[in-house]
């Protein structure tokens, strides 16, 4: 059965591109459009959508308004786009707060429609399979006992995540202590977003959470989040550990890729990491989390009940790459009962 898709944006020129780049995949059907939140609403009712694709500046009523009035009365799996712009990033950080699943760029310079359409495809799939009835819940917020710094100066924490992952990690990274090991993050988001997401991270987190620069060294304390289009890899020099960012190829279509860091991982930190995947549709980060499970890692995998997708750790899983399933309300304590 056809997965089917509500194309919401007051350009005709992108209801026109999107509608025609997602009817190439045999599995979607566009069943209309609308070029602003009121006729889209009706639609909603009418044509019942299983995916509705999101602007967020439009006439009449903004993206972000009409998202926050539709999960209340009349929730669809949504993704957001938005320009690739750091005004964007920030809008994007508000429209997952009001309920998206997954935010984009529209394509631009930097962006081909081409890159577009192969991912505005794989999220609306992601989409489709959305539990919107289903909260995370991280349990009571009590934070776990604080570590000393002299336990966690030579450990990793590596954590990948996709569609849900944004709010997975927000909870996650809540009950974590300020000085809990070096971590590094692969969340799939565009350029500039994954800015705005760290940013607003850092303020709700003890840790001290930043997008990654090339070169930044992985301390206690510190959470480096990959920016969006590059690659990010853990390196080693001596004994202190750093980053490395930068672009090249797409790896299992994402750049980021948590299969990228997670292969690094495995090779400079081995039994000094610890690894946790997180919600997400596709396989990214299965083979690495496997190989960093061979080279000593303690590799942890969000289960399904508490996953928006059960994709990415489903996997790991049957690879044969996790030491351990836990709900994402457990991962917290998992993570530094074994720093």
């Amino acid at each position: 059965m056809s997965i089917k898709v509500l194309v919401v944006d007051d350009s005709a020129i992108v209801r026109k591109i999107f509608s025609a780049e997602l009817a190439r995949d045999p599995e979607i059907e566009v069943v209309g459009t609308a070029p602003d939140p009121y006729i889209a609403r009706d639609k909603i009712v009418n044509l019942k959508p299983d995916v509705l694709t999101l602007d967020v500046e439009m006439p009449k009523m903004d993206g972000i308004t009409f998202l926050r009035k539709l999960m209340v009365h009349f929730p669809v799996p949504t993704i957001v786009v938005s320009s690739l712009t750091l005004h964007g990033g920030e809008l994007a950080m508000e429209a997952l707060d009001a309920g998206a699943v997954e935010v984009m760029c529209k394509p631009g310079a930097s962006y081909s429609v081409g890159d577009m359409s192969v991912e505005l495809i794989e999220k609306v799939k992601a989409a489709s399979q959305v539990k919107l009835v289903k909260t995370i819940s991280i349990g009571t917020e009590q934070r776990p006992t604080r570590l000393s710094l002299t336990k966690t100066t030579n450990k990793v924490i590596a954590i990948g995540a996709s569609t849900g992952g944004t709010k997975a990690l927000a909870k996650l990274l809540a009950v974590l202590p300020g000085n809990t090991a070096g971590t590094v993050i692969v969340q799939h988001m565009p350029e500039n977003f994954t800015r705005s997401f760290a940013e607003r991270l850092n303020e709700q987190c003890e840790m001290e959470i930043s997008e990654a620069c090339d070169g930044d060294r992985v301390i206690p304390g510190r959470a480096l989040i990959a920016p969006g289009n590059f690659h990010m890899m853990l390196n080693r020099s001596g004994a202190q550990y750093y980053v490395t960012v930068k672009q090249g190829p797409l790896v299992n279509r994402h750049r980021p890729s948590v299969e990228v860091l997670f292969k690094s991982v495995a090779k400079y930190a081995g039994r000094n990491a610890v690894a946790a995947i997180l919600t997400g549709m596709g396989a990214d980060g299965a083979q690495g989390m496997l190989e960093m499970k061979q080279n000593g890692a303690y590799t942890i995998a969000q289960d399904e009940d508490s996953c928006v997708v059960f994709g990415m750790p489903k996997e790991a899983i049957k690879l044969g790459g996790v030491d351990k399933v836990k709900p994402l309300s457990g991962i917290p304590n998992e993570i530094l009962s074994h720093l």
